[in-house]
């Protein structure tokens, strides 16, 4: 290894080492029960979204790929069935779990958690016959792991036009499998360094087939990392903070204090959100605050002049589609959701966002009326909606989506319903309420093919 690759930017801690010690020190037993629970709600949130996902067409198109490819019969397609490399599995299904963005987020991270990382130890755990208990420790090393990544990294790398889910999503992936297949933290260092290499993904490819792409290939990469490290395969271990590494040349905001606060004491993992409408999570504080102006009373939409969507200024270059033409720009869109929103479409509904509903007048006419406003004095996760009526009347909407629910026993039910709404069209009731009961009881499995096959249409 040549000397310049280990160089360290001035007073910057060993950054990679830390967060390859900490994810190789998690285990079960020192798990909080509130980690265990919430790690319970994102595999039963993945996975409903994720059957639903692999309808899509990109879904299809990298099954396709894959089984034309051929490969050893490892781990399962879920939503699909039959069996792929594990390489390949992570890279269909972590594709699948984002294609609809319905999947859940994390603030820190300012991206999707558990779209790169899930799919990556499923494949692996599977393949390799671990239990629940191992894919729990596997799951908290990687968000935890990644989750610090990206506070590490700050707003300047999103803001720059990265897409973190996929860049930092490496990280989160390579250490959960790392933890899985029980590595060193020399190790686990090495497997973080061949993942920030392979680490990319524009948010410019919003609103196409390639931003779900994303989600898959950092598990697919991120996996083929902690393989390859488990092998003697050599990187830079120290990519996050060495000049020239991933923070160096992919953000201004660096901060490793961010990242390394409470590490190994404060878990990261519980400030986990969901989501209810099938679109980006920046569309849903602005929905919310529509909702709440069409249940007032003085509401008429045949009688709406202007509509003011204000939110703050980084929504502008995430969810900002002005004229969708698609379902899936449509996802992308704060005028267009507003507009369903305003015309009582529920946005919950997978079938909401085909490409018909781009056509449809009289969410258009809404549409048309809508103008967004940056407004930086709003939290990053606030809306304001501000509706005129022809006859003077102005109706107002709020919605501060910014800190996520404490009741996780109210989440718990909320993501039962949303994953029966999913699942149950797909594979049915009965083998729905298996899935339900499995993941609730995933501390005690032996062995997670059950699931998986359950998952089969």
């Amino acid at each position: 290894m040549v000397e310049q690759a280990v160089e360290h930017k001035a007073e910057c801690p060993e950054i990679t080492r830390l967060l390859a010690q900490n994810a190789t020190d998690i285990t079960f037993d020192r798990l909080p029960a509130e980690v265990v629970f919430v790690t319970k709600h994102c595999l039963l949130d993945w996975l409903g979204v994720t059957m639903a996902g692999a309808r899509e067409p990109l879904t299809r198109q990298l099954a396709d790929y894959v089984g034309a490819e051929g490969g050893a019969a490892q781990a399962t397609l879920i939503g699909i069935g039959g069996k792929v490399s594990a390489g390949q599995a992570a890279l269909v299904n972590g594709s699948a779990g984002h294609a609809l963005d319905y999947d859940d987020v994390l603030r820190l991270l300012n991206g999707h958690p558990t779209a790169p990382v899930m799919p990556a130890i499923l494949a692996v755990a599977e393949h390799r016959g671990a239990n629940g208990r191992a894919l729990i420790e596997a799951f908290t090393a990687g968000v935890e792991t990644e989750s610090r990544v990206g506070a590490i990294m700050g707003e300047g790398h999103y803001a720059h036009g990265w897409h973190a889910t996929a860049t930092v999503g490496h990280f989160g992936a390579a250490a959960g499998v790392a933890r899985l297949l029980g590595l060193d933290a020399a190790t686990t260092a090495m497997a973080l360094g061949i993942a920030g290499t392979q680490a990319a993904g524009l948010k410019s490819m919003f609103g196409t087939m390639c931003k779900p792409l994303h989600a898959g290939k950092a598990a697919q990469n991120g996996l083929f990392a902690a393989e390859m490290a488990s092998r003697g395969f050599t990187s830079n271990p120290a990519v996050i903070e060495c000049l020239q590494g991933f923070g160096d040349t992919q953000t201004d905001t660096f901060a490793p204090e961010k990242g390394l606060e409470g590490l190994g004491e404060t878990y990261l993992l519980p400030t986990m959100r969901f989501k209810y409408h099938a679109a980006c999570f920046g569309t849903h504080a602005p929905i919310d605050a529509a909702m709440s102006c069409r249940e007032n009373p003085a509401f008429n939409r045949d009688a709406v002049e202007r509509v003011e969507i204000r939110v703050t200024s980084r929504c502008l270059r995430m969810c900002n589609i002005p004229v969708p033409t698609t379902g899936l720009e449509a996802k992308f869109s704060l005028r267009f959701t507003v507009g369903l929103a305003l015309a009582g479409v529920d946005t919950g509904r997978l079938d909401t966002f085909d490409d018909a509903i781009t056509r449809r007048d009289d969410v258009m006419a809404l549409c048309n009326r809508a103008v967004v406003i940056g407004d930086d004095t709003l939290e990053r996760n606030e809306a304001k909606i501000i509706v005129h009526l022809r006859n003077g009347a102005v109706l107002q909407g709020h919605a501060d989506l910014s800190d996520p629910v404490t009741d996780l026993e109210l989440t718990w039910r909320r993501l039962q319903t949303k994953f029966r709404g999913l699942s149950e069209p797909l594979v049915g009731a009965a083998k729905t309420e298996r899935m339900l009961e499995f993941v609730a009881d995933l501390e005690n499995a032996p062995a997670l093919s059950p699931l998986l096959e359950a998952t089969a249409p």
